[in-house]
């Protein structure tokens, strides 16, 4: 399945239905009167967050969506019938934005929630609801509301709980591979992570989603290399992994780098917690380790973790110190409530058998 995080789509919700013009004619009533029914109202345009999906990539192929209009009112005081709302199903963590994407219209950051975003128009009335002591036999009715309609931007941004960067080649993709279950492609060389990954880690008892982008270097806030869109996949993490490649030429560069382009990318990235992973420990000794840690610490990390992501030497201690940035109950973390059993054997039910 192809990843797409950004989509233009068009919403049109549904135009009421017409009152109806209609007098009663039955054998021998006389004078019958007016009898038009209200049109029926136009569907909704509701949206609904549903869990299974991680991409917006259906939106490709469907761009237009136009709810039913109501149905005409019909004679004999008949309302027509209301058109059903027209529901367009998103991913967790999709964004709503105005035309101009300056405007956040909608978030959806739960399973199930759903959000009526255009009302259908209201049914027009029937000549019947005319009828007064002075009009007698009104012949006035009302066609439907029109329905509301607006091009939109859907955006997603992924849920996660712990977000992993660095630069391209510093081994992220090799480190979720080895504490989740994710099946990142590995490669030895640049770019090889092109879209963002999830990963569910298990440690100790907990459980808690890590999301892999694609590498940034110098410039990524200006286009260099894949750029920092899909920085946004982020912005909703608790705490950052900040993986710096041990074999690189100076990795206290490399720190300054990827937080220069946090901040020029703004969201307040750059003030979140980072966790700061030396990788790729199993290419260097453990005197040049403490060397380049050193160094790292005197570039603003608070603490550096020596790591392996090949072999999976440190990514215990690692872990331990992302659980004290996590609540009580991540969103794949679930209680269970035993319920015991308050039936009586004395006392069977009764069955045929």
């Amino acid at each position: 399945m192809h990843f797409l995080d950004q989509a233009k789509i068009f919403l049109k919700s549904g135009a009421g239905g017409p009152g109806a013009v209609s007098f009663r004619r039955e054998k021998y009533i006389e004078y019958g009167g007016p009898d038009g029914g209200n049109g029926g109202k136009g569907g909704d345009i509701v949206f609904e967050a549903v869990q299974g999906l991680n991409t917006l990539i259906d939106f490709r192929y469907a761009q237009h969506f136009k709810a039913k209009r109501g149905n005409h009112g019909q004679g004999k005081d008949r309302t027509g019938a209301g058109a059903p709302d027209l529901v367009v199903k998103v991913p967790l963590g999709t964004q709503v934005l105005s035309e101009d994407k300056e405007e956040v219209l909608a978030d959806f950051t739960e399973v199930g929630q759903r959000l009526v975003f255009l009302e259908g128009g209201m049914g027009g009335r029937g000549n019947a609801s005319y009828k007064s002591s002075t009009n007698r036999a009104p012949r006035q009715h009302q066609p439907g509301e029109p329905g509301e309609e607006m091009w939109v931007w859907l955006r997603l941004k992924l849920l996660a709980d712990v977000g992993l960067l660095g630069l391209p080649n510093a081994g992220k993709s090799t480190f979720i591979n080895q504490v989740s279950n994710a099946k990142a492609k590995v490669g030895h060389y640049a770019f090889t992570t092109l879209v963002p990954k999830l990963g569910v880690v298990t440690h100790k008892g907990r459980e808690f989603v890590l999301a892999d982008i694609p590498g940034l270097i110098e410039g990524a806030a200006e286009g260099a290399g894949i750029g920092d869109r899909f920085l946004g996949h982020i912005e909703r993490c608790r705490v950052l992994i900040h993986l710096i490649d041990i074999s690189g030429d100076d990795p206290a560069e490399a720190y300054r780098t990827v937080n220069a382009e946090l901040e020029a990318y703004g969201s307040e990235l750059a003030d979140k917690p980072q966790v700061v992973a030396l990788n790729k420990l199993d290419l260097a000794d453990q005197e040049l380790g403490e060397a380049f840690a050193e160094e790292l610490l005197a570039a603003g990390a608070d603490k550096v973790f020596p790591i392996s992501g090949a072999t999976g030497a440190g990514t215990g201690e690692l872990l331990d110190a992302l659980l004290g940035y996590l609540p009580d109950h991540t969103s794949t973390e679930t209680k269970t409530v035993e319920v015991e059993d308050s039936s009586d054997d004395s006392n069977p039910k009764w069955s045929p058998i």
